[in-house]
């Protein structure tokens, strides 16, 4: 018995010549290897009807020791078969007597000696039972002479110690390596059905605070939204994750399924887009996908794992239906479901501005700002990466981290006003370089605690104004809990507010 040296030839019974490789085991003469071990003969050795001299040789090869290496050669034998999963060691003796009597009876022939070579550490398993942990794991506790009775009928040898006993498995339970395996024994022959019935006892669960909001929550919200929930695996294609994140090198795996499936995603877009192409290859014509998991980012040599939401958005904006023309899903359907999203939480201190990310279209890319910290991205796919995964390119992509979408305020109940509101429209040409946030977080500061709500409800660019400008029109609502506002007092604050905006942004009043 040797192992074989990498580029050795050996014809298989078969016929088949192979190459054999290094750590195969082999059966060797002085001059060649004759067989596979424990998978197949060679021709060499063969048995023909010329045969006249036969040396029986009758192994034992632990299962380790032939996992895997018929599959390595392409083959699947009834040898390897029984190997792998494992043989009793003292079998082979029989065997060898056994059929050195057939032959003598069938054909003739005189017998020679019997060289006998063993591992030492092929000694019968000695295991040790506790009766403490039969007890916990059967929920019963059994008498000992009937533990004692079930394993010597198994053709075990128990022991008894103070804790319990140390019982030596028969060489044909080669199963049989721990003490969880001896207590199955024990539930299978005693019978599953006389085994008692118990509710399991459960800890109280910890309060869910008010200030994190249940990663379900934003799921049912999504769904509520034409979305579906997808799970996708954690190691993704080399090929896609470089397109979609080039500017981070991914951990590969050591061990991968498949050539396809070879590094640890860096972001939850790989898997998405992988799955959003091959229903799209399938007529699929919408698409509303999500899903929660963990990305993997090395970072300073260490792997950063961070759980994030991601989602993607494709084809009409609504289901066909006759009350409404169709038309396709735009980067302001997929912000409105992320401002529901971000809704949730009751917080107001989050906005959107100008982002940019390799995966997106640089012109139709937002970042998600929560509390002056980057929460995540949304946007339009990137020409270049759609049409390296041969997608559409009007397909719009999110992705959130956890973190900081899953804070929460504490719900805060106020008095609703009986005072009439008042509504003031103001239009005003800035800079179309201006963001649409800022314009509103300088309103609210121009304003004392009766300015209940500004909205914008129309942007403008066109040839009525200056090129490089736009018209933004905002909808100040003032209302006061106690009293009715006075004419002088809103004008006051509609005065304060176009003083602010020129002096900030240089913005006038549109004619």
């Amino acid at each position: 018995m040797r192992l074989a040296a990498g580029g050795e030839k050996l014809t298989l019974l078969d016929e088949q010549e192979v190459t054999l490789q290094d750590g195969t085991l082999v059966i060797a003469d002085q001059d060649k290897a004759l067989a596979m071990a424990g998978v197949m003969g060679g021709l060499d050795s063969a048995v023909s009807g010329e045969t006249k001299d036969i040396f029986l040789e009758s192994a034992f090869f632990a299962p380790l020791a032939i996992a895997g290496k018929a599959r390595g050669y392409g083959l699947h034998t009834d040898s390897s078969h029984r190997f792998e999963r494992g043989v009793d060691p003292d079998l082979q003796s029989i065997a060898l007597e056994r059929a050195t009597a057939l032959i003598i009876d069938i054909a003739g022939g005189k017998a020679g000696e019997i060289v006998s070579v063993a591992r030492s550490d092929s000694a019968q398993a000695t295991v040790e039972l506790r009766r403490a942990r039969v007890g916990s794991l059967l929920g019963l506790q059994m008498e000992d002479a009937e533990i004692e009775d079930i394993l010597a009928r198994l053709g075990m040898h128990p022991v008894a110690t103070e804790a319990g006993w140390k019982v030596t498995a028969p060489t044909w339970r080669f199963d049989i390596e721990r003490e969880e395996d001896l207590i199955e024994e024990l539930a299978r022959v005693y019978g599953y059905a006389k085994l008692p019935t118990r509710l399991p006892s459960v800890t109280a669960q910890p309060q869910v605070s008010e200030k994190a909001l249940p990663l379900r929550r934003l799921a049912d919200a999504l769904q509520s939204r034409g979305y579906m929930e997808v799970i996708t695996y954690s190691f993704v294609d080399p090929a896609v994750q470089a397109v979609v994140d080039p500017q981070v090198t991914p951990l590969p795996l050591a061990n991968p399924i498949s050539s396809e499936l070879g590094v640890m995603r860096t972001s939850l877009w790989s898997g998405l887009l992988s799955c959003a192409r091959y229903n799209l290859n399938r007529q699929t014509d919408r698409l509303r996908l999500f899903e929660s998991g963990l990305r993997f980012v090395p970072e300073n040599g260490e792997l950063r794992q961070e759980p994030v939401l991601a989602g993607l958005v494709y084809g009409a904006s609504q289901p066909q239906n006759w009350s409404e023309k169709a038309r396709m899903a735009d980067f302001y359907d997929l912000k409105g479901d992320i401002e529901s999203l971000l809704g949730l939480s009751g917080r107001a201190n989050w906005h959107f501005e100008a982002g940019e990310v390799a995966t997106l279209h640089p012109g139709q890319t937002a970042s998600v700002i929560i509390e002056g910290e980057l929460a995540g991205y949304i946007g339009k796919i990137h020409p270049g990466v759609a049409s390296a995964l041969d997608l559409p390119e009007s397909l719009f992509l999110f992705e959130l981290k956890n973190d900081a979408i899953l804070k929460a305020n504490v719900p805060k109940f106020g008095e609703i006003s009986d005072q009439p509101a008042v509504r003031r429209d103001l239009a005003f040409v800035l800079s179309a370089e201006i963001a649409a946030g800022d314009v509103l977080d300088a309103v609210r500061r121009g304003c004392d605690a009766s300015l209940s709500a500004v909205r914008i409800f129309d942007v403008y660019q066109g040839d009525r104004i200056e090129k490089g400008m736009k018209s933004l029109a905002l909808g100040l609502t003032f209302q006061d809990r106690s009293r009715t506002l006075r004419e002088a007092e809103i004008t006051s604050q509609i005065e304060a507010v176009v003083s602010l905006l020129k002096q900030e942004f240089n913005a006038h009043l549109r004619d």
